[in-house]
C-alpha cells in the first residue's frame, strides 16, 4: 500500500459501494428503452443484467459493458487492476469471450500526480493481457473525485447466452467467491484492516470470473450473474424477480471470508449496506443480524451467482474444481422455488 498518499481519502465511497441503490436506479431508468425498436437487442435495461447483448446475426452476438468506481484501495496499481477485473467479469457473467476494452478515467489534477493515475493505467493493462484483451484507448476528464474503469466489449455464441433471468424452479444456486469484501475495504478506509484480509479480500478482487466461458457451455445452467454492488441478496432478487420465482437460502452454507466476525463485532461495514437494505426490504423474509451485515454487504469484482438443474450439478462440479473453485462451491447455497409472498427466504 502507498504511504504517502492513499487514494480511498479521496472519495467519499469505493469501489461498487459507491453504485447508486437499486431503488433509485429503477426510477432513472424506467420506460427508458424502446425495446421494439430494437429487435436484434437480446439483453438491455429491462432486465438489469450484467451487459447488453446485441445479435450479429449468424449465430453470435456482441457483448458491451461498461463499469467504473472510485478507489476502493489506496495502491493506484492495485485500484487499476481491481477496477479492470470489476468490468471485464460482467462479460464472463453472460458467458461470453472478451475481446476488447477501453478505458474511463476521472482524475484529481490538483492533488493527485499524473504518475499515479499513469499507476492505475498499468494495473488495468496488466489484467486486461491477463484476459488476453487489449485495453486500445479510452478517455480522461478532470474531477473531484478519482475514478476508474473500463467499457468492455466481448462475443458469445448466441445459444450459450446466460442471462439473470431464466432461472427454473428447484434450480440449485452456487456463489464462486466468498461473501465480506465490502466489510474488509471498509476496515481498510478506516484503519483497522489486518494485513492478511487485506490481502485476502486483493486476492478476491483480482481474480477473473473467467470459468463463466466454460459455464456458458452447458446446458444445464439456466442462469447467471455476478454479485457486485447491490449486495448478494440484491442480485439474487434480480434474477428470481425477472424468472418469476422465489429463492430460499441456507445462510450457513453461504462462504464468507474468514475471520470477518473481528469487524462485524465492531460495527465496520459500508454504508451501503443499509442503503441497499433500504431498496429491498420488502422483499426478504429471515434476515437477522450477521445475516443482513453479509448479505447486503456490497461486493466489488464479486463471484458469479449460478442456477444449475439438479441434473448438471456433477458436471458443474467438475468444471469448479479444474477452475480451482471446488472449495468455494461444494455446496449449494439454496435453491429456486415457486414464487411466493417474498422474493427471498433466509434460513438462517
Amino acid at each position: 500500500m502507498n504511504e504517502q498518499i492513499r487514494l480511498t481519502q479521496y472519495s467519499k465511497g469505493s469501489g461498487c459501494g459507491c453504485k447508486i441503490p437499486a431503488s433509485q436506479l429503477d426510477i432513472i431508468l424506467q420506460d427508458g428503452e424502446n425495446r421494439n425498436a430494437f429487435k436484434e437487442l437480446l439483453v438491455g435495461n429491462h432486465s438489469r443484467d450484467d451487459a447488453a447483448v446485441f445479435d450479429m446475426g449468424n449465430g453470435s452476438a456482441l457483448i458491451a459493458t461498461t463499469d467504473f468506481f472510485t478507489p476502493i484501495v489506496d495502491d493506484a496499481f492495485d485500484f487499476g487492476r481491481i477496477a479492470a477485473v470489476n468490468a471485464i467479469n460482467d462479460v464472463y457473467a453472460m458467458g461470453g469471450k472478451p475481446i476488447l476494452a477501453i478505458a474511463i478515467l476521472g482524475w484529481n489534477m490538483d492533488k493527485l500526480t499524473p504518475e499515479l493515475a499513469h499507476q492505475v493505467l498499468q494495473g488495468s493493462r496488466a489484467i486486461c493481457e491477463e484476459a488476453g484483451i487489449p485495453l486500445a484507448g479510452g478517455h480522461s476528464i478532470s474531477t473531484t473525485e478519482p475514478i476508474f474503469g473500463l467499457a468492455v466489449n466481448g462475443i458469445i455464441e448466441t445459444a450459450h447466452l446466460k442471462k439473470n433471468n431464466t432461472a427454473h424452479i428447484g434450480n440449485q444456486l452456487y456463489l464462486t467467491k466468498p461473501l465480506g469484501i465490502g466489510i474488509i475495504t471498509a476496515a481498510l478506509k478506516r484503519g483497522i484492516v489486518r494485513d492478511e484480509d487485506y490481502k485476502t479480500a486483493l486476492d478476491l478482487m483480482c481474480q477473473l470470473n473467467k470459468v463463466g466461458v466454460e459455464l456458458s457451455k452447458m446446458q444445464g445452467v439456466s442462469a447467471m450473474t455476478d454479485v457486485t454492488g447491490f449486495g448478494l441478496l440484491g442480485h439474487l432478487i434480480e434474477m428470481a424477480d425477472g424468472s418469476d420465482l422465489s429463492a430460499a437460502l441456507n445462510y450457513q452454507d453461504i462462504p464468507l471470508i474468514n475471520g470477518i466476525e473481528y469487524y462485524t463485532n465492531q460495527f465496520c461495514f459500508p454504508d451501503n449496506v443499509y442503503r441497499n437494505w433500504n431498496s429491498y426490504e420488502k422483499k426478504v423474509s429471515g434476515i437477522e443480524g450477521m445475516s443482513f451485515i453479509t448479505l447486503c454487504d456490497p461486493q466489488t469484482s464479486g463471484g458469479l451467482l449460478v442456477s444449475v438443474n439438479p441434473d448438471t450439478v456433477n458436471q458443474f462440479q467438475e468444471v469448479m474444481h479444474d477452475f480451482g473453485l471446488s472449495s468455494i462451491t461444494n455446496k449449494p447455497i439454496g435453491q429456486f422455488i415457486a414464487r411466493d409472498e417474498f422474493a427471498i427466504y433466509i434460513n438462517n
